[in-house]
């Protein structure tokens, strides 16, 4: 499903993102580990899913190489200090407001004055320092990973990543939704908007690291909130990548999104999914919108 972008913001508001595999590889931190990184080994998977959207096929076979991934979203503690060091000013605090999903109206509503500093806006409560950062673009999250030393994953980097080493299973854990009967990540339990039950103990975003990495020792690489990748996205992209390294399509009006977020439900969207994608213009922001961070290993 396509995301909310700034620049088609309405009529779409509403209609938007209202919720919006080979062997095993366990993932290893050696002794040169960036902080808080984890080594993802390169190798070939197949990428894509068949039989869910048009869009998330054809399932091809994929190699990427061995790279360093942040073990949790780029938290807003983080970006702080980013912000400090720099005096970077994000795309929504230069337009003056952002897009933000009310649980109070369940709808999507322009809000004055929603940054990172306060994603439901001035009236809003304040994000926790180990929440994900939100209310960034992708332009701030490139000025972000440049300031760090990093760079956004490519899409296929993003999905190897988030199978953690299982073979064309639905979910980052499997194939279960609830394994054990209990929610393992943060989405949407109950009626999208109107009930939201809960039951993994967040009725928005959670502080990351809440629930089980996946294989790789990745946490929350589904549902929390949409993860920025570099890619330009294009729906029939897969039909054409490259089988090494695919960088995305050269040009485009959209970056790729990633992941799915707390507002993924059953009953509306299930991008929570691991081959699920989504898309938005470079300059959007929202309050279910983030990123991580890759780096390249050392030549």
């Amino acid at each position: 499903m396509k995301l909310l972008s700034r620049r088609s913001y309405w009529p779409v508001l509403i209609l938007m993102a209202l919720c919006w595999p080979g062997c095993r590889q366990p993932a290893a931190t050696g002794p040169q580990a960036p902080p808080e990184m984890v080594l993802i080994k390169g190798g070939a998977f197949l990428m894509g899913a068949a039989g869910e959207m048009p869009y998330e096929g054809p399932v091809h076979e994929v190699t990427v190489k061995s790279f360093w991934m942040d073990e949790h979203e780029v938290t807003v503690a983080q970006f702080a200090r980013f912000v400090e060091a720099t005096s970077y000013q994000t795309e929504a605090e230069r337009f003056g407001w952002s897009g933000v999903f009310s649980l109070k109206s369940q709808a999507w509503e322009k809000v004055e004055n929603a940054t990172w500093r306060s994603p439901e806006g001035p009236d809003g409560p304040l994000p926790a320092p180990d929440e994900p950062v939100t209310q960034v673009s992708w332009n701030d999250a490139v000025a972000y990973a440049r300031w760090a030393g990093k760079r956004l994953p490519t899409e296929a980097e993003w999905e190897y990543a988030a199978r953690g080493g299982l073979v064309q299973q639905r979910y980052a854990w499997g194939n279960e939704l609830r394994p054990g009967g209990k929610p393992v990540a943060n989405w949407w339990q109950g009626h999208f908007p109107s009930r939201n039950t809960a039951e993994d103990g967040y009725v928005g975003r959670a502080p990351v690291k809440r629930f089980p990495p996946n294989g790789y020792g990745l946490y929350d690489m589904a549902g929390n909130v949409w993860e920025w990748c570099a890619d330009w996205y294009d729906d029939e992209y897969y039909a054409k990548s490259p089988r090494d390294n695919p960088m995305g399509p050269t040009g485009g009006t959209e970056r790729v999104l990633r992941g799915g977020s707390w507002l993924c439900s059953e009953n509306f969207c299930s991008n929570y999914r691991v081959s699920g994608r989504s898309h938005a213009t470079p300059d959007s922001g929202l309050n279910n919108l983030g990123f991580r961070c890759v780096r390249d290993l050392e030549k």
